[in-house]
């Protein structure tokens, strides 16, 4: 059951359905359920790429997203036969992916501490010179959020779920998703800059942490 977290091989890119979309989806768990093991690696490879992209703008570990991708594909061959289609397939499975998440990247948290100024590409103190750079700057950003408002803002924006999806797949409130996604926002409108031009982050040291909104 498990793939190279790096292969293209039967899957889909983001945000790109396949044929029948969630209905086919849908019959796909349901011949899981039935325990048709050629279902389930056609269902895998629909979803593999999309939440290795996820995950590892989340962790930077291919070894952490690997074991979650891993953990939630175990867990969808062991309930596909309780789905019974109340949410949308994609909701059900980045659910069971979220909470595996959460508990690999909290068990890891102290180890990417340690590794993350190795892991990160180096700074310029000029603008982007490509499209690339600037991404860099932000996955460096989204980084220094709280676990849960990073994982808002990669469904929200990465995978283009809605706020009463990404609730669903959070088990929140719908306005705790709203709340998560606007100091997210907040925060890397304050952290883009001072990526861009550290010398930016030096001059606003002493406002910026007594000015800082609460974490959600």
């Amino acid at each position: 059951m498990k793939a190279d977290i790096n292969s293209d091989h039967g899957v889909t890119e983001l945000g790109v359905r396949p044929a029948g979309g969630a209905a086919h989806e849908a019959e796909l768990i349901a011949r899981i359920g039935a325990g048709d093991r050629k279902a389930f690696e056609e269902l895998y490879n629909l979803y593999h790429r999309r939440m290795a992209r996820f995950l590892t703008r989340l962790t930077r570990r291919y070894d952490v997203a690997e074991e979650v991708i891993n953990d939630t594909f175990w867990v969808v061959w062991r309930k596909a036969r309780s789905f019974r289609g109340d949410s949308q397939p994609s909701t059900w499975i980045l659910g069971i992916a979220y909470r595996k998440a959460q508990n690999a990247f909290r068990a890891s948290a102290r180890l990417a501490e340690q590794n993350l100024e190795g892991e990160l590409p180096p700074l310029t103190s000029e603008g982007p010179q490509s499209t690339e750079e600037l991404r860099d700057w932000l996955t460096q950003a989204l980084a220094q959020l709280p676990i849960e408002q990073r994982m808002a803002v990669e469904l929200c924006y990465e995978l283009g779920h809605s706020c009463e999806e990404i609730a669903a797949i959070m088990d929140c409130p719908v306005n705790t998703v709203k709340t998560r996604l606007f100091h997210a926002r907040a925060k890397l409108q304050k952290l883009l800059p001072q990526l861009a031009n550290p010398s930016v982050a030096v001059a606003s040291a002493g406002t910026y942490d007594g000015a800082a909104a609460p974490e959600r």
